[in-house]
Formats: structure tokens, C-alpha cells, sequence
């Protein structure tokens, strides 16, 4: 039986090397991060590092497979059951607002059958595909106020209303990214106006309304106009000192793999603060080194991926996940550097973690994906 030319194409056509090797290239240094940070965590729960390594190896396992399986399914299939995820998801953060697990003073998770995920990184990935769909049909009148920002505004509001009460920094973060999908997709830019005015107004009073945001953002301010402040010195400028002296003592080449003291002082130095850690052990050049792989990600993601995307809902979808997965990673290192304020989001594929690097990966394989089906793979299947 003879190959269809439906079939020739598929086997002709190659996901993104570069993006793939830059993403194992995070999970082999993340495992090798978190062993080394996760030592006195494990002490403290009377169990091992090993153990502990062992389990985070084995969810980056099941976010590769995830990423293989996902980059095989054309990505305009998987983005019709955006809105069925997004619904799915509303429903799981209303959920955990009641029934959610405290930690560290912060209710973000739901534990079913002793796994625990946060929806919020369902409704993350589930929000940026949707609104992809959401301006991709909408090219027609896209600056229509009524057809087209009110439904946009909608699931957008709805989503990051939600998140933001349980996790201001992810709302704020996936707000920003939604605008950038706006822009591209040729929104109004009054609109656009419009929605990044009511999203300070909101930002204010969601500040306002917490003691420990409030907190977060003096400290932030008094760090920066006066290292040698008390309140930097005391336990709410702790996490930022710590992390501040880890990456002074790292200096240029580093203390060497699993010799940094730091971990025994810094609070969660293997998710919130890995990067600390990382520049103590591995110098500026392992953490530079860090930070240009994901830079190498933005621009094949950006400059390669959504640029060459058969049509606009690639494109847009390739921006979001591209946006998402690198900004993350830039904001985790910002925070351990004091450039910016306590947030407590995670590194991607490096940062202990389950859920947010089951989603990450999902994000991952549509990049993959999208790139599968580029035009450039188009013209080298039918010239060549």
C-alpha cells in the first residue's frame, strides 16, 4: 500500500529543534537546581532530597510526554475546546477559594486523590487560546465595541478577576499578555486604552484591599530607595535579603554544585527563589546562562514561530504561550534580584513544581506544533 500525499506531507514537516533542545536544556539544569536547594526542605519533612528529586524528574517526564502528544495534534483542533477549558477552569477557582490548601498563607491549589494542581495555570493556558480563537473570528470587525471587546472583555475580566484573588501576580502577568494578543490582533487601540486604565484602577484597589500585598510593595519601595532600611533588615524584607546575599556569594564562577548555604535560609529557594540559588552555585555565568535560553526561546517563539504561523490564530497563540513560558522565567529572576517585588511565580521546567509544569509543557508542544505547520514548513514540503 502506497504512502497518501496527505501522509508525506505530515512525516516531511519538523517541529522546532532549537525550541525543543533549549527546553530540555531547563529541565536538566532544573533537576540538577532542585537537588541542590530542596536538601533542607527534605531534612524538615523527614525525607530525602532523593526522594523528593526523584518525583520532581518524574513530573518532568510526564510534561515532556505531554509536550510530545501535543505537538502532534494540529493546533486549531485542540483550540476549539478552549472555551469548554476556560469554563472548567472558572469553576475550579471558585472551587478553591472554599475547599483549597493553604501554603505559605496563600489558598492556590486543590488537592483530589492526593494530587495537587492549581487551576490557575489551566485557566492561564485555557485563557490565551481562547482569546486567540476570540480575535481570529473576529477580524471582520474587530473594532466593533459590541461584537468585539465586549465578549474579549468578558472572558478576559472574568479570568483574571479570578486569579487575582487568589494569585495577584499570575493575573497581573496573564492581563499583560493578553493586551500584547489585543494589539497584535488589531484591537482597537482606545479599547486597548480603555482596559489597561481599568486594569491599574483594579490593581489599586486589590492592592489596597491586602495588608500582605501592601507589604510587598513597601518593602519593594523602601529596598530600593534605602538598602540599609530596618524593615529590609526584618522579616518582611527576609526573603529578598537572603536571596540578595545568596547571589553576592555566588560571585562569577560560582561555589559549586550543592554547596550553597543559602538554601538553609531562604524560604522555598527550590520554587520561588530557585534562581538565587542558582546564581550561588553556578556564578553570573550559570545564571546568565539561564536566562539566555529563555531569551533563545522568546525569539525562536516570537521571531520564528508566530512570525512564519500559517494564519492568524497560530500566530496568536504561538505570541501568548511564547510570552507566557519566557516571562515567567524573567520575573522569577527579577524578584531573586530585587528588580522586582515578591511574587511568588515560579521558573519554568526549572522551579519544584506539578501542575504549572504539566500546563507549561502543554504550551510548549502547541509551539511545536504551530511550527510543525508553519508556512516555511509548507514551502520546504512542496518546493523541495
Amino acid at each position: 500500500m502506497g504512502t497518501t500525499p496527505e501522509e508525506m506531507e505530515t512525516k516531511g514537516r519538523k517541529s522546532d529543534r532549537v525550541l525543543l533542545v533549549s527546553v530540555i536544556l531547563l529541565m536538566v539544569f532544573g533537576a540538577l537546581a532542585v537537588y541542590s536547594s530542596i536538601v533542607y526542605f527534605a531534612q524538615s519533612h523527614d525525607t530525602t532530597a532523593g526522594s523528593l528529586v526523584t518525583g520532581h524528574i518524574f513530573k518532568l517526564g510526564i510534561a515532556f510526554f505531554v509536550i510530545l502528544i501535543v505537538s502532534k495534534i494540529e493546533y486549531s483542533k485542540l483550540a476549539k475546546f478552549s472555551m469548554i477549558a476556560l469554563v472548567v477552569s472558572w469553576v475550579l477557582l471558585i472551587a478553591v477559594m472554599t475547599y483549597g490548601d493553604i501554603v505559605f498563607g496563600a489558598r492556590r491549589s486543590l488537592s483530589v486523590a492526593g494530587f495537587s494542581f492549581q487551576p490557575s495555570s489551566l485557566a492561564a493556558v485555557a485563557l490565551i487560546v481562547h482569546l486567540a480563537v476570540l480575535i481570529a473570528r473576529k477580524q471582520d470587525y474587530i473594532k466593533s465595541f459590541k461584537n468585539s471587546l465586549l465578549p474579549v472583555l468578558f472572558w478576559v475580566g472574568a479570568t483574571c478577576f479570578l486569579i487575582a484573588l487568589e494569585d495577584f501576580s499570575s493575573a497581573a502577568l496573564l492581563m499583560g499578555i493578553c493586551l500584547c494578543l489585543m494589539f497584535v490582533g488589531r484591537m482597537s487601540m482606545v479599547h486597548i486604552s480603555g482596559i489597561v486604565l481599568a486594569g491599574i484602577v483594579a490593581s489599586a484597589f486589590l492592592i489596597m484591599s491586602s495588608a500582605e500585598r501592601q507589604s510587598r510593595v513597601m518593602q519593594y519601595v523602601e529596598q530600593i530607595t534605602d538598602i540599609k532600611n530596618e524593615q529590609f533588615e526584618s522579616a518582611a524584607g527576609y526573603q529578598a535579603q537572603q536571596a540578595h546575599i545568596a547571589i553576592a556569594q555566588g560571585e562569577l564562577f560560582g561555589v559549586g554544585i550543592g554547596k550553597s548555604t543559602q538554601r538553609d535560609f531562604l524560604p522555598a529557594p527550590y520554587n520561588d527563589f530557585i534562581f538565587a540559588i542558582i546564581a550561588e552555585e553556578y556564578g553570573m555565568i550559570g545564571a546568565f546562562g539561564v536566562i539566555l535560553v529563555f531569551c533563545l526561546i522568546m525569539i525562536r517563539g516570537i521571531g520564528h514561530i508566530a512570525r512564519n504561523a500559517r494564519d492568524l490564530l497560530g500566530t496568536l497563540i504561538a505570541l501568548g504561550a511564547t510570552l507566557m513560558i519566557t516571562l515567567y522565567g524573567f520575573v522569577n529572576a527579577a524578584v531573586a534580584t530585587g528588580l522586582f517585588p515578591v511574587t511568588g511565580l515560579p521558573m519554568p521546567f526549572i522551579s519544584y513544581g506539578g501542575s504549572s509544569m504539566l500546563f507549561t509543557g502543554l504550551m510548549v508542544g502547541l509551539l511545536l506544533n504551530i511550527s510543525k505547520h508553519s508556512r516555511d514548513n509548507e514551502k520546504r514540503f512542496y518546493i523541495g
